[in-house]
């Protein structure tokens, strides 16, 4: 796709990623972006490169713009590979520029290419790159989401370049996002946000809290946001901001997912009496299945309902085995401001439930215990249990959920 002026003399020169459904190791539906951008200014700058199988598309969209000799800078504002891993072919088309970039991101580049000729130039938190008309301010932003990372603010421009904060996977032809929601929706785009932080960037909520606060402080206006994934914010910069800062915040809907795996169905039949309490208490409810969702669907999920119930049987006196991976991958995003609790089925003895138990008080979770538990089948006896816990779980929400209006 060929580039798109996005500010006066800053370019979109990226590629579209259509194809992509696994992007290290999460289910990507509509595929991604790869965004770089080029500042035609008296010191031309690129602005990071893309992953390495689509350097020749921005190479093509740098050749129709200038001669790639004549580029002055490249800042690299993240090194992870769909950012950074063109970056060699990029660079034999321009062997003496000057690089920008944080110091954890020189070391990691010296361990991915030869760097013994390039010119670096390590920058940090209120360094200024002059271009000519631009001023670049670099922002470092450490574990957002790698230890390198770091943004650009483009002073004149008012513009943000984020890297992959505030990004979404979606491959579209709109670069921008009144563009995208002219020809989808506002609850896609939004979905696509959530989907991103909820898998990504879940861990570092107190960070983005605190490095909002401190483009705040700065006193940045900002009027577009440009990252490395999905369409550039030209409408919605406050909106995303404040996105975030909700996010960051363990905003949620009244609501629970119910996220289970079953053997022989009968945790599964659990699910539809825990399900009517819940809704029954005024509750809105989802019901995912394991091994039918994507991992990061399932995780979005959660991150949306400010309660989950975990469902599981019990196998060799343990969690199912899909279920307690989703437990574990879980744990390592380190979930903040949500109330769970856990149910399931057993045969000779059980396990799962105190296992998904001791797994959520790792979490630091707030907890409703003790869960519901039924031998073989449920009767009608248990469905009846089952009823009840969901309806009381549901109270139990509601009354966290008041917590955070």
């Amino acid at each position: 796709m060929k580039s798109v002026e996005i500010k006066p003399d800053i370019h979109w020169i990226g590629a579209i990623d259509w194809a992509i459904r696994d992007f290290h190791g999460y289910v990507t539906p509509d595929g991604t972006t790869y965004n770089n951008y080029l500042i035609m200014d008296e010191q031309i700058t690129l602005v990071d490169t893309v992953k390495d199988d689509f350097a020749w598309i921005t190479i093509d969209n740098i050749k129709h713009l200038t001669d790639p000799s004549k580029i002055a800078n490249i800042v690299i504002n993240h090194i992870e590979p769909d950012h950074a891993s063109g970056l060699d072919k990029v660079m034999s088309l321009m062997p003496d520029v000057n690089i920008y970039i944080s110091e954890k991101g020189k070391k990691g580049l010296e361990r991915v290419f030869d760097t013994s000729k390039w010119k670096f130039n390590v920058v940090k938190t209120g360094d200024i790159l002059n271009t000519g008309k631009y001023n670049l301010l670099f922002l470092e932003t450490p574990m957002l989401h790698w230890p390198d990372s770091m943004m650009t603010y483009v002073k004149e421009a008012k513009l943000l370049i984020s890297q992959d904060a505030f990004g979404q996977h979606l491959a579209t032809a709109s670069r921008f996002d009144d563009e995208f929601m002219e020809c989808s929706s506002m609850a896609k785009l939004d979905d696509a946000v959530v989907d991103y932080y909820a898998n990504i960037l879940m861990p570092f909520g107190n960070l983005i809290e605190k490095k909002i606060a401190d483009v705040q402080a700065l006193g940045l206006e900002i009027d577009m946001i440009a990252p490395d994934h999905g369409v550039i914010w030209r409408k919605g910069a406050g909106e995303i901001l404040q996105r975030y800062l909700d996010l960051a915040g363990g905003k949620a809907d009244l609501s629970v997912s119910i996220i289970y795996d079953t053997m022989w169905h009968s945790t599964e039949r659990m699910t539809l009496p825990i399900m009517e309490g819940i809704k029954d208490e005024g509750v809105g409810c989802n019901v995912i299945k394991l091994r039918a969702t994507p991992m990061n669907v399932a995780i979005k999920e959660f991150w949306k309902s400010r309660g989950c119930l975990i469902g599981s049987p019990t196998l060799n006196n343990m969690l199912y085995p899909s279920v307690a991976e989703f437990l574990y991958h879980l744990r390592g995003l380190r979930p903040k401001n949500r109330i769970a609790g856990a149910f399931g089925s057993y045969g000779w003895g059980g396990g799962a439930v105190r296992a998904a138990y001791e797994e959520l008080n790792k979490m630091k979770l707030k907890t409703y215990e003790p869960g519901v538990q039924v031998i073989y089948k449920p009767s009608k006896e248990d469905e009846l249990s089952c009823y009840e816990f969901g309806k009381e779980f549901a109270r139990k929400v509601k009354d966290y959920h008041k917590n955070f209006k």
